[in-house]
């Protein structure tokens, strides 16, 4: 009887350590694939996540640098399940015929994958540059602002004192005047109280 119980714990054992083999071993996530585009960008991509997935591609080219990041569900599809790491390799072959890894990628799409649900595709996500890059812009734009400027000041100096007006005789500005208050005083005797300055100009001309 003893012996029985033995033999029956000896092929639950067994029977458990067949199950473990049986599951499939998860990725590990940090997995990077280096890979070269068609203009010769260096470039790491890097894989992290479960489920959902995030895919980082960073790339050195000539004087820049730059990055992109996609997000997807690659694991509703069944052959992704049985070999994710081929998978990825076919994206980072799709990727080497590109000149620009970040640009004109907005879904990355694989062979293995094609039948699957649209919610598998990794779809671009955000994209950018490294801050030397920005740094770099910053002085573009702080050089225009100092040209500009200096294009105002020279503009300022430029400008010239106002012209002199000519002056009036005296004499003619007392008959003006003169000739001002006469045809307001007619203005008054003769108009309307709301037209006494029209009045007054129309006399004002007749009188010279």
């Amino acid at each position: 009887m003893k012996s029985f119980a033995l033999l029956f714990l000896v092929a639950i054992c067994g029977m458990g350590g067949l199950g473990q083999k049986l599951k499939p071993k998860k990725r590990s996530n940090g997995e990077e694939i280096n890979f070269r585009t068609k203009t010769k960008d260096v470039c790491t991509m890097s894989v992290s996540g479960d489920e959902e997935m995030k895919l980082r591609i960073e790339c050195k080219s000539q004087g820049m640098s730059y990055w992109c990041e996609f997000a997807g569900k690659p694991s509703v599809c069944r052959a992704f399940r049985k070999n994710p790491k081929i998978y990825w390799n076919q994206i980072a072959m799709e990727l080497r015929k590109l000149p620009h890894a970040c640009e004109s990628t907005q879904v990355l799409k694989t062979t293995m994958c094609q039948k699957a649900p649209t919610e598998a595709l990794m779809k671009q996500i955000a994209t950018g540059m490294e801050p030397e890059d920005l740094a770099n812009q910053e002085k573009s734009v702080q050089k225009t602002s100092t040209s500009m400027r200096g294009a105002g000041k020279s503009s300022v100096k430029k400008i010239g004192k106002p012209p002199m007006l000519p002056l009036i005789k005296p004499t003619q500005h007392g008959q003006g005047s003169e000739n001002e208050t006469e045809a307001m005083k007619l203005a008054r005797e003769h108009c309307w109280e709301s037209l006494h300055g029209f009045c007054s100009y129309i006399i004002g001309i007749f009188r010279g």
